[in-house]
């Protein structure tokens, strides 16, 4: 254990504590914009389903029900524009998360191998390669990689941190790229419902892939467009032939969502209206967020989708976080997503309305 521990990098978000305890200590209490955990709730028709679900002695299936694999077909053709995906271009996931940090172990990469990510990204892409021994690399272009010995690669647009989104002709070039030299590309688009001031797109759209989903899978969750980050439910949809793979792996590794949530996904794909009522909340925190910091002399940079703003005072991101915590607001530093944002802070809007009004005030 301790060796594949060693391999790893120090967990982000304990550096953050001293800091949210100096946030905490404000009068008024504390104003947390840093992890981006859901604070809303959950929408009463995917509670429902939930309990209506909740007798389910047996075992759930890997692969899922055939109504939750209907409901993953039916929402990419209609929410990506994806074409003919069948019950085997899909596969339920126990949150994203685990799939990022587990996909590359579950390749079988490893020694010798590289596992490519965005300079500024989640920082699970990079761990999911240490876990397995495989070496991990950042780029700013994909293209401009070496493809030797690269076996995976990562695109993420919506991005976290940033917000950046990755246009069509963008998206069409990498795809291109990297099915040239014979490299698996995963996208992960969980925040694809996110976008504010530009249109995301899915790699499975035709108009990049055109029209077939080899070497190529996107990942998707519920936890930010449904409040369902407690439930755990994610997704992937793609490449037949790797979901093939995957599917008989985590089969042996009993990585099963658990039956009532595999309900509560099936009504949470199934209805828009709660998604848009989540859309308008966010929308609201963020142009009051916005407006707040850049009256605080803050810049925004990127931030066009996503649940982030990614803000800078063009000083070290450890100062920006200690001066916020001064006034009560918890935010996270850039250098979390790799040392190119060790002079911008991620400013979450998962907070209330109220929370976030009280980060205006102070930030005014």
């Amino acid at each position: 254990m301790s060796a594949v521990s060693s391999r790893l990098p120090v967990f982000p978000w304990d550096k953050l504590e001293p800091y949210k305890a100096t946030a905490a200590a404000h009068p008024d209490g504390i104003v947390d914009l840093s992890v981006g955990t859901p604070v809303d709730p959950v929408p009463d028709l995917i509670q429902r389903a939930l309990v209506a679900a909740a007798n389910s002695p047996g075992y759930p299936t890997v692969w899922g029900t055939p109504q939750l694999r209907d409901a993953l077909t039916g929402w990419a053709e209609r929410r990506l524009g994806a074409r003919d995906v069948a019950h085997a271009n899909v596969l339920p996931v126990v949150g994203s998360k685990e799939l990022v940090a587990w996909l590359p172990t579950q390749l079988g990469l490893g020694a010798g191998d590289r596992v490519a990510y965005p300079r500024l990204a989640y920082p699970t892409y990079e761990v999911g390669a240490r876990l397995c021994g495989a070496e991990p690399v950042s780029y700013e272009d994909p293209t401009a990689l070496d493809p030797a010995g690269l076996k995976l690669l990562w695109l993420n647009s919506p991005s976290n941190p940033t917000g950046r989104v990755l246009d069509k002709a963008e998206l069409t070039r990498i795809v291109a790229w990297a099915r040239e030299h014979g490299v698996l590309l995963f996208s992960d688009e969980c925040y694809l419902e996110l976008g504010w001031e530009a249109e995301p797109v899915s790699v499975l759209h035709p108009d990049v892939c055109g029209g077939s989903y080899e070497g190529l899978v996107a990942v998707h969750s519920l936890s930010k467009r449904s409040n369902l980050a407690g439930y755990r439910a994610a997704f992937l949809v793609g490449d037949a032939a790797v979901l093939g793979e995957l599917l008989q792996i985590r089969k042996h590794g009993g990585m099963m969502t658990p039956a009532p949530v595999q309900a509560a996904t099936v009504a949470a794909l199934g209805d828009d209206t709660h998604v848009a009522e989540q859309r308008a909340r966010y929308a609201a925190r963020r142009i009051a967020l916005r407006a707040a910091l850049e009256g605080h002399g803050f810049r925004i940079e990127h931030s066009e989708a996503s649940l982030y703003l990614w803000a800078t005072r063009d000083e070290p991101c450890w100062e920006t976080v200690a001066r916020l915590a001064q006034l009560g607001v918890l935010v996270a530093p850039g250098d979390f997503y790799g040392p190119a944002g060790d002079r911008f802070v991620r400013v979450a809007l998962t907070a209330t309305d109220e929370r976030v009004e009280a980060a205006v005030k102070r930030l005014g």
